[in-house]
C-alpha cells in the first residue's frame, strides 16, 4: 500500500480557495479545456509524511505510530495548529510544473507535527520520504501548457492571497492509488 500522513484543511477553505483558483490564468485554461490538470477539492490535503509501499502487515504499526504522535500532541498543544491557505508558488518546470499555495499562520507547530509523527514512524522502523517538510497544498499541474510568463503571472497573483483561518483538528493516514487522476483514501483518523 502506498501511504501519506496528511492534514486536511475544512471543505470551506479548499472553497475559498477553488474561487480563487477559477479566476488564474490557469483555471481559466482548465475551463476551457486546454490539458492542465486542477487539483481535486475533495482530495486537497497538506502531507506531513509520505511512507510510499507499506506491507499491509505494517498496517497496524503505522496505525500506533500515529496514535502516538496524536496523543503527545494533544499532550503538548492547547490548541491544534491555526493554519491558512495563502501565497504560493511552483514546483519544477517545463513539463513538470506544479503549482502550488502556501500555508500561514501556526506554521511552526504544523512543523513540530510533522517531525513527531516522523520520529514515530522511524521509532517504529517504518521508512518514510526523508525530504524536509515543506507543508503546500498542490492546486495546478500547468505542465508545459501554459507559458512561464502566464504561470508567473498565476504565481504573483497568488502572492496576495490569504484564505480563511482553520485549525488542523484531526492527523489523517491515507492510502494513495495512482492513475490518472490518482485516488485518495482515508484509513484512519486521529484527534489533534
Amino acid at each position: 500500500m502506498r501511504l501519506f500522513v496528511a492534514v486536511y484543511p475544512p471543505p470551506a477553505a479548499v472553497e475559498h480557495l477553488r474561487a480563487r483558483i477559477t479566476e488564474l490564468q490557469v483555471g481559466r485554461a482548465a475551463s476551457a479545456g486546454v490539458g492542465v490538470r486542477l487539483a481535486d477539492p475533495a482530495q486537497a490535503h497538506v502531507t506531513l509524511a509520505f511512507l510510499a509501499t507499506v506491507a499491509a502487515d505494517r498496517l497496524g504499526a503505522v496505525e500506533h505510530s500515529l496514535d502516538q504522535a496524536a496523543r503527545r500532541s494533544r499532550d503538548s498543544w492547547l490548541a491544534p495548529p491555526r493554519l491558512r491557505l495563502a501565497g504560493g508558488g511552483t514546483f519544477g518546470q517545463g513539463r513538470s510544473t506544479v503549482m502550488w499555495v502556501d500555508l500561514r499562520g501556526e506554521v511552526a507547530e504544523l512543523h513540530l507535527l510533522g517531525r513527531l509523527v516522523r520520529s514515530r514512524l522511524r521509532a517504529n522502523d517504518l521508512r518514510h520520504d526523508e525530504k524536509p517538510l515543506r507543508p503546500h497544498l498542490t492546486v495546478a499541474r500547468p505542465g508545459d501548457r501554459l507559458t512561464s510568463a502566464e504561470v508567473a503571472a498565476d504565481v504573483a497573483a497568488l502572492q496576495t492571497y490569504e484564505g480563511p483561518q482553520w485549525p488542523a483538528r484531526e492527523l489523517v493516514l491515507t492510502r494513495s492509488q495512482p492513475g490518472s487522476p490518482p485516488s485518495y483514501h482515508r484509513l484512519a483518523v486521529w484527534q489533534l
